[in-house]
């Protein structure tokens, strides 16, 4: 039987939003919900939280989750997540745990249902090496982009179009799901250029990740209400 093993990786140092990872998210630590969502997923056979916090690892503990300590090294702003990614599958294989799939449920998206999760793992099975979750987008780099030049703006392509229905239809990369091999975790630098991915279509009004302030409470407003907006995250 394949065995699914779930990691969530929460870094203590946050910038624009101090100690996210632990703020309280409609009275829970917003870890927990990943946490949670992991454990209540037939599919998962551990639940694994990889931090540099000694905070983050101790409340991970207290709502069930085995944890990993991961060195400050790759732990800053600036560190690549796949270097994370490594170190858990390291770890677990020196200590001769073995599995089949790594499936990465980061916590910054805590409108996620068990259905993404479930989707993902049943579309890894299909030989590919990763599977992630997008959304379609609103903005498109061709028609309604732009970036700053000094005190003016120009626009962020050079490929202008004049109407957006005669533009291909885009996404961005949501936080929600990555289910991967864990045989090809070990061997890449970047999942998009190494790997075939495939991906799982998430609504945009569950895809927010939360990187801010205002990302927090908005996403907090639609889980309060999500009985309302019909998404049965809970």
């Amino acid at each position: 039987m394949t065995k699914n093993y779930a990691f969530i990786f929460a870094r203590g140092g946050s910038k624009e939003l101090k100690n996210k990872n632990i703020k309280l998210f409609n009275g829970k630590p917003l870890i927990y919900y990943s946490i949670k969502i992991a454990k209540k997923n037939r599919h998962i056979k551990k639940v694994f939280v990889s931090s540099d916090s000694l905070a983050i690892l101790r409340i991970s503990k207290k709502y069930g989750a085995e944890t990993i300590k991961r060195p400050k090294n790759i732990s800053t702003d600036r560190s690549s997540e796949i270097n994370s990614w490594k170190h858990a599958v390291n770890y677990l294989t020196k200590k001769k745990d073995v599995f089949d799939n790594f499936v990465n449920i980061p916590c910054t998206s805590p409108l996620r249902i068990s259905k993404d999760i479930s989707q993902a793992i049943s579309l890894k099975k299909k030989k590919k090496d990763i599977v992630v979750g997008v959304c379609k987008r609103k903005k498109y780099p061709e028609f309604n982009m732009v970036k700053k030049k000094k005190n003016t703006v120009e626009p962020l392509s050079k490929n202008l179009f004049h109407n957006r229905q005669s533009l291909p239809k885009t996404f961005d990369l949501t936080t929600i799901i990555y289910a991967a091999s864990v045989d090809f975790i070990r061997n890449i630098n970047s999942f998009f250029w190494e790997g075939n991915v495939k991906y799982i279509e998430i609504p945009p009004i569950r895809s927010i990740d939360i990187d801010s302030y205002d990302d927090f409470k908005l996403a907090e407003i639609i889980y309060k209400n999500q009985k309302i907006l019909k998404l049965n995250i809970t």
